[in-house]
């Protein structure tokens, strides 16, 4: 007998931050962003997010279903290397070679 396995959320979440944590030679800044809602609203939400130039709609994991049967959860995990985040949040500093 076959069964099927949701897992929560935070779990979820959780295993992917672990699995994603910068070596020590890279420092790196890493957001999650999760959808969570009816498969029309999660679907909706990333096509206008893609529309507005988030991401792109290939960006996101594939749909899965939430802990809530209703509901389905998509996630984003976008990267963004300290040295980048720094030239950001100062315009007048150079970026490092």
């Amino acid at each position: 007998m076959t069964e099927e396995f949701v897992r929560d959320e935070n779990t979820c979440i959780g295993a992917i931050l672990e699995l994603d944590r910068p070596n020590d030679d890279s420092e790196q800044d890493i957001v999650c962003i999760t959808v969570t809602g009816s498969l029309e609203a999660v679907r909706e939400t990333i096509l206008t997010l893609y529309r507005l130039g988030f991401a792109a709609v290939d960006d996101w994991s594939p749909v899965q279903r939430a802990a809530d049967p209703k509901h389905v959860i998509s996630v984003l995990i976008r990267r963004k290397r300290a040295a980048d985040r720094k030239h950001q949040d100062n315009p007048d500093s150079k970026p490092q070679s």
